[in-house]
């Protein structure tokens, strides 16, 4: 098969939670355990980093990766969805897999995938870890996709666990209080596996606690980051420095040899270190064009928030969400002076911009509707002086699809 090929094998065959939803999520190891031992086991062969949480892991572990990379050790990192390629899941020390070795994985375990009909997660993990102790990677940073507990990637021992915070998102799987989804998220903590906590929260500490304590695993609490990153910077991702901070700190004593200068090279230069997109990242200027793939209320607040501060003159902020998302929440903290425009994607699990509309007149927010996220950006460039911010958020899919990215 081609490239092209193997990739419309994979999703069109496999079922892919970020494409169709819920009824993609495999509630088990069993497909990643068949998938490992048919692989030889290669998680069991690199050391790694493990991290779970609702906002904040794809940046937790790209700033791990980036400090592990100036520390110069070779680094694979794995985190879902991709923007604009699939091979920006799986990378090494800041460069994509090949599509060379996606045919060639998918053309080795064919008859394997057909016997056991794995999701499109569950095999981009067996590929992602497969990769890493074929090329002999020094530790692994693996972000899990959903809660932890069930997630395909919770087949590793890590050095380290990071859990960056718990808010509501996926309540449709993972459970409809902080409680439960703490308890999902906190099932990647392993027996004597030290677990780092980025934030608590009254309901969610004694989780954490707990099932730190049936594992007999040392629970260390983030503080305050000493890390001053320069230039513009999200503010999430200043809420997420302690817990990485914890985590290279724990690394150290575990016998890494990272210093406090590889610290602050690794995070400062980031973007240019592991390829870290879509967050805060300004495509023009004249008016400023920022994208962001923020998508629940906790993270699109924090998101809002700053760009208040940024933003000189007139907001305008181009929207786009998925199925299961919990409007109302989202509807509450949209600027009521901002000029907005609702826009989609073109995946199948988007939310159909009518749809949204509909949402929003009921919420009391008018807006102009756009089957494009770049006819809703040319559209805004219209209407936009050059000193107004134009924000596009709500969902990974939309941001992808923005040209210039």
């Amino acid at each position: 098969m081609t490239y092209k090929e193997t990739l419309e094998y994979l999703y069109t065959r496999l079922p892919m939670y970020q494409r169709v939803g819920k009824k993609a999520y495999k509630a088990d190891l069993t497909n990643t355990i068949k998938l490992m031992e048919h692989l030889d086991n290669p998680h069991k062969k690199f050391k790694s980093v493990h991290i779970a949480g609702t906002n904040g892991k794809g940046t937790s572990a790209h700033g791990i990766a980036a400090i592990l990379q100036t520390a110069g050790y070779k680094v694979g990192l794995y985190t879902s969805p991709h923007l604009k390629k699939f091979t920006e899941r799986i990378k090494i020390s800041g460069i994509e897999v090949s599509e060379e070795f996606v045919i060639d994985f998918v053309g080795r375990i064919k008859s394997t995938i057909e016997d056991i009909q794995p999701s499109f997660f569950e095999i981009t993990v067996a590929m992602a870890f497969d990769y890493f102790q074929r090329e002999q990677v020094d530790i692994a940073v693996i972000e899990t996709g959903l809660g932890g507990r069930l997630d395909s990637t919770n087949v590793i021992t890590p050095e380290v666990c990071l859990i960056t915070n718990i808010g509501y998102d996926h309540m449709d799987i993972l459970g409809d209080t902080l409680e439960k989804i703490a308890a999902e998220k906190a099932g990647i903590i392993k027996k004597h596996v030290p677990v780092v906590i980025g934030e608590t929260l009254p309901e969610t500490e004694p989780i954490f606690k707990q099932i730190s304590e049936n594992n007999e695993a040392v629970l260390i609490k983030a503080g305050k980051s000493n890390i001053k990153p320069q230039g513009m910077v999200p503010d999430y991702f200043l809420k997420n420095l302690g817990g990485i901070e914890s985590v290279i700190n724990e690394l150290i004593r575990l016998g890494w040899d990272v210093s406090s200068n590889h610290i602050s090279a690794g995070i400062e230069n980031i973007n240019e270190l592991t390829g870290l997109k879509g967050r805060l990242q300004i495509i023009e200027k004249d008016p400023l064009l920022i994208a962001d793939v923020s998508h629940n209320a906790d993270g699109l607040n924090i998101l809002l928030k700053q760009v208040a501060d940024i933003c000189q003159n007139n907001l305008h902020l181009i929207f786009g969400t998925v199925k299961d998302k919990d409007l109302k929440s989202i509807f509450s903290i949209i600027p009521k002076d901002a000029k907005i425009y609702w826009t989609q994607s073109n995946v199948p699990r988007t939310l159909p911009v009518e749809e949204l509309a509909i949402q929003g007149v009921m919420n009391g927010i008018e807006a102009k509707c756009f089957k494009n996220v770049n006819e809703a950006i040319q559209e805004a460039k219209v209407q936009a002086h050059p000193d107004d911010l134009i924000l596009v958020t709500g969902s990974t899919f939309v941001v992808a699809e923005v040209d210039g990215l």
